[in-house]
């Protein structure tokens, strides 16, 4: 496998204007004779898809729900990063490309996330531009305040709906384009397949999941923004129809794909209540922000948390991390908290939570100002749990949330596959091992509208591809595979629900390849999995035909992909001998219990290779090459 980052040399804050000004440019009368298909309408899908048919591309836009208004993004409610430095408190591009590389654990390309740091900028003025009803302060500046793994603020919000509101912005841009027929929108419309001519990504296949009818597209390039795959834990703060199926696809059809163990824990969730549930509730990253941690100092304490004086409190992160205190990154803060579950001092059922506290903020603010920060959180909290977080500290535990690795993209966000383009969370490329809070809308806006509508353009005037139809031969066996693999579906007739499969599937993951892993555990859980995988092949059950809307035909799909993929995952998380980010092995931590990473040996990225079947992949590597963030322990005390 070919893996050239494509990176431009040079000063880092200049190569991005370098390589655009390098880049090859496409006439603005050619450019209406070019087709792009974008798979997913969520921050990156929508803003790809409005700023490229903006520019004169034909677009055909694909989603699962039946609104683009409906994608995932809209869930990422705590706010967005940039570096506009309105605070005067030492932020800048460089810090916020220092933080996100520290913050990566040093698991992600130096050019790209420089790069994403400086078009931060350009977001907020273009988001301001579409509407977007950002909080301001007294003199009218827009507001900001502070997330995980940040000393400084820089978090732009709308309240608790950032991400819906910077959706319904994209969105507003795409049905701008809709109404001007540059963008043809297909919902309820899910891909089942990619097609390549000629090593080239020119189509996939989809299915109508209303009607069952499958049909196949043609365009000049495939982009792919399809989100991540936290869904493989089945318990997850994901909607339920985020899948990896698209991306697996590409990755059966040669695509590389990227550090699949990194997987984000979020801190600050509702705790599992009981196996009736089918997902996990986040509650923002900005509680954090004014929240206090804590668990009682007592082991086994049963009392409620009024009832337990300040004294016999644990104010654990604040006490291990003093520098950032309540506000230490993802990671730190979720391995914390099962830290002290693990030593018995969890509270609620099970003992698998910790309190998240606002006395003090309301103390110090007033309740009314708390609420105008967070209250339709606290609401929401409120509904779900029947507890007032007002009066009683709220109970969080962590929980899948984001995933950094996904299949792998150069500088110009295309993947090893020659014209399949790969934006968002579907990509590795940003992160490394972890993500800090309000990092991913930010890339996936910065991929949508600043990077791609560029780098398309390059390859477009590069590729030296001619037109190809739906009726090439490409397109008919891959539309025949598709058709076989939906009776292969409907053929079988076994005792168990796809669900069934699915919860399983989670409990593996999350036992072996979740908050910890373990060299026997995750060995255990690729066996594990790879059984469940043969069985769930001979005794799925899955009612209805294909020819209707089949819900359970939907899932078997997705169930059937997240199942390989989860032996990619847990073999991912089995190579890399080391701690980082959101990767975690019990064997390789400090005597605090800190991660310890192994930069001589795994200073790099792993791109998995698919080799058929029930084959173990094969692993290649991208080396990481860190220029001007000296490669440090991470360390927040």
């Amino acid at each position: 496998m070919k893996l050239e980052s494509n990176e431009p040399t040079g000063d880092i804050a200049g190569r991005w204007d370098k390589h655009r000004f390098d880049m090859k440019l496409v006439n603005p009368a050619n450019k209406r004779k070019l087709s792009v298909i974008v798979v997913g309408s969520g921050l990156a899908g929508a803003a790809a898809s409005a700023t490229m048919a903006e520019l004169g591309y034909n677009v055909d836009c694909f989603c699962f729900q039946d609104s683009p208004r409906r994608a995932h993004s809209i869930a990422a409610q705590g706010g967005i990063n940039a570096a506009k430095n309105y605070q005067n408190d030492g932020d800048s591009v460089y810090r916020l490309f220092y933080d996100t590389v520290k913050g990566g654990d040093f698991r992600s390309r130096e050019s790209n996330v420089y790069r994403l740091a400086q078009v931060s900028t350009n977001i907020i003025d273009q988001c301001v531009a579409q509407g977007v009803p950002f909080a301001r302060d007294y003199g009218g500046y827009l507001a900001n305040r502070s997330f995980g793994g940040a000393q400084v603020s820089r978090t732009f919000y709308a309240r608790g709906q950032t991400g819906q509101q910077l959706l319904l912005g994209a969105y507003g841009a795409l049905s701008r384009q809709i109404h001007l027929g540059q963008v043809k929108m297909h919902t309820r419309t899910e891909m089942l397949e990619l097609v390549l001519v000629n090593g080239h990504a020119r189509g996939i296949i989809t299915r109508n999941l209303l009607t069952g009818k499958m049909e196949s597209w043609a365009a000049d390039a495939v982009v792919l923004a399809t989100g991540g795959y936290g869904n493989v834990f089945y318990l997850s703060t994901n909607a339920m129809g985020s899948n990896v199926t698209a991306a697996t696809r590409a990755y059966k059809k040669g695509a590389g794909f990227a550090n699949p163990c990194y997987t984000q824990i979020h801190p600050t969730c509702i705790p599992v209540s009981g196996d009736h549930q089918s997902k996990l509730t986040l509650m923002s990253e900005s509680l954090r922000n004014d929240g206090r941690v804590w668990v009682p100092k007592k082991s086994g304490d049963t009392r409620t948390p009024v009832q337990i004086p300040e004294n016999e409190r644990d104010y654990y992160l604040e006490r291990r991390y003093p520098a950032f205190g309540n506000l230490v990154p993802r990671d730190v803060a979720s391995r914390a908290a099962k830290m002290a579950c693990d030593e018995g001092m969890g509270v609620g059922p099970g003992g698998r939570g910790v309190f998240l506290d606002f006395k003090d903020a309301i103390g110090r603010v007033g309740k009314d100002a708390v609420s105008a920060r967070y209250g339709n959180l606290f609401d929401m909290y409120e509904r779900i749990t029947d507890d007032n977080p007002y009066e009683t500290p709220m109970r969080i535990y962590p929980a899948i949330h984001y995933t950094m690795g996904g299949l792998w993209v150069d500088y110009n966000l295309m993947s090893n596959i020659p014209g399949l383009h790969v934006a968002g969370e579907a990509n590795f490329s940003d992160h490394g091992a972890n993500r800090l809070g309000a990092s991913a809308l930010m890339q996936g806006l910065a991929d949508g509208y600043f990077v791609l509508p560029y780098t398309i353009g390059n390859y477009f005037a590069t590729s030296g591809q001619g037109k190809v139809t739906t009726d090439a031969p490409e397109f008919k066996q891959a539309l025949k595979d598709c058709e076989d693999r939906t009776k292969k579906f409907l053929s079988l007739d076994g005792k168990r629900t796809v669900d069934d499969f699915h919860r399983d599937l989670g409990k593996i993951c999350w036992e072996h390849c979740g908050m910890s892993r373990t060299k026997e555990g995750l060995t255990q859980a690729i066996q594990d999995i790879g059984s469940l995988r043969e069985e769930f092949w001979t005794n799925v059950k899955i009612p209805g035909s294909g020819a209707e809307l089949n819900m359970e035909l939907e899932k078997a799909g997705r169930v059937a992909d997240f199942l390989e993929f989860g032996e990619v995952m847990c073999n991912d998380a089995l190579a890399r001998e080391e701690s980082c980010g959101g990767h975690f092995r019990e064997e390789y931590k400090t005597e605090e219990g800190e991660a310890r990473r192994d930069d001589e040996n795994f200073c790099h990225a792993a791109v998995w290779e698919y080799a058929g079947y029930g084959n173990t992949p094969n692993r290649h590597k991208e080396e990481m090459e860190f220029e001007y963030v000296k490669l440090a322990t991470r360390s927040y005390k």
